[in-house]
């Protein structure tokens, strides 16, 4: 359904009513923040990063086929985007913007190593090569299945699973380097 609405804005916006990319902004614009964030690790960042996708996007509309979801175009769009503001920006890791894990009331020791855990393991994705990295992030982070993260990361889905595996296993001997081997690095 999603798509159908994408179409239809589409082709409103190609048709002269640039007020119909308000309902593709109003879509996407969580999840695009999502994605930027799982990249740079700072909201207000991640939100500008967003917001510079989307003027991409507008402003490459035409070139989308519509042989495809938009989704994929979009993500892949705003995936070379933010690649390219952080090339522009020196690494920060903010160790401030952790999630939190839920753990029983009152154990802070075990909110505490849970907390220490997620900032090694977010510092290991972070220190991956970009092309595992992103596979990651995608598959696990934005729950994209396999065609569709190849999609939006233009390579084949062969290509695709190949980085997964390869960005499964660096990361898992990383944070075996680190002291985090687990059951839940185990999963990986």
């Amino acid at each position: 359904m999603t798509d159908d609405l994408d179409r239809a804005d589409v082709d409103r916006v190609l048709g002269g009513d640039v007020e119909a990319f308000a309902g593709i902004v109003i879509r996407w614009q969580r999840p695009l923040v999502n994605l930027a964030w799982r990249f740079c690790h700072d909201r207000d960042r991640a939100e500008e990063m967003a917001q510079e996708a989307f003027v991409k996007a507008f402003r490459a509309l035409r070139r989308w086929r519509g042989d495809g979801a938009f989704s994929s175009w979009l993500i892949a769009l705003a995936l070379n985007s933010y690649r390219d503001v952080l090339k522009r920006l020196p690494a920060q890791l903010d160790d401030d913007a952790l999630g939190r894990a839920t753990v029983a009331p009152g154990d802070l020791a075990a909110e505490v190593e849970m907390r220490d855990r997620a900032r090694l393991v977010r510092r290991a994705v972070r220190a991956l090569p970009p092309p595992y990295r992103e596979a990651l992030v995608l598959f696990y982070f934005h729950d994209m299945d396999t065609a569709s993260a190849a999609r939006a990361l233009s390579v084949p889905e062969g290509t695709f699973k190949t980085r997964l595996h390869r960005g499964r296993d660096l990361l898992r001997r990383r944070l075996i380097g680190l002291g985090v081997g687990s059951p839940a690095t185990e999963a990986i």
